[in-house]
């Protein structure tokens, strides 16, 4: 891809999250600022490997670059949808962040030990949760080089 194509491109990000206000302020803490973003929502585990998979629906979903990674969702959580990522071959290059309220010790250790690229934990106050937000945006999209880029 030459690079004038390759500076444009937008960074798909997939949300994995049940919880529509949550979404709502990722979404909006995530369309701020200079980096061109397309964000797909995904409100399970079972939408997100579908998501993945492009099954149904979402035959044609691009891969995302990243993902951001409720645990506390229903039908399939994000510990399990974390375990099936990691365990494909053909997913597990994508970086998951684990963006959760729950401050367990076990979930922690369990996401690492799935290979999950970071775990940040929720903040229950908007306003700082709208910073966590942009703070994951800045250091995985302006520091980080993601897979694919640069291909």
């Amino acid at each position: 891809m030459p690079v004038h194509q390759m500076l444009f491109r937008p960074i798909d990000i997939l949300l994995v999250e049940d919880n529509p206000g949550d979404v709502r302020l990722t979404q909006e803490a995530l369309l701020e600022g200079k980096v061109l973003n397309r964000i797909f929502i995904a409100y399970d585990g079972v939408e997100a490997l579908d998501f993945l998979h492009r099954r149904g629906q979402f035959a044609s979903a691009p891969r995302p670059d990243i993902i951001l990674l409720d645990l506390n969702m229903p039908r399939m959580d994000g510990r399990e949808c974390l375990a099936r990522i990691k365990n494909d071959p053909d997913l597990r290059s994508i970086p998951v962040v684990v963006l959760t309220t729950s401050e367990a010790d076990q979930d922690v250790i369990r996401s690492y030990d799935m290979h999950a690229s970071c775990y940040i934990s929720k903040p229950v106050d908007m306003e700082q949760f709208m910073k966590v937000v942009k703070a994951i945006k800045h250091f995985w999209f302006t520091i980080v080089h993601l897979p694919g880029e640069g291909h």
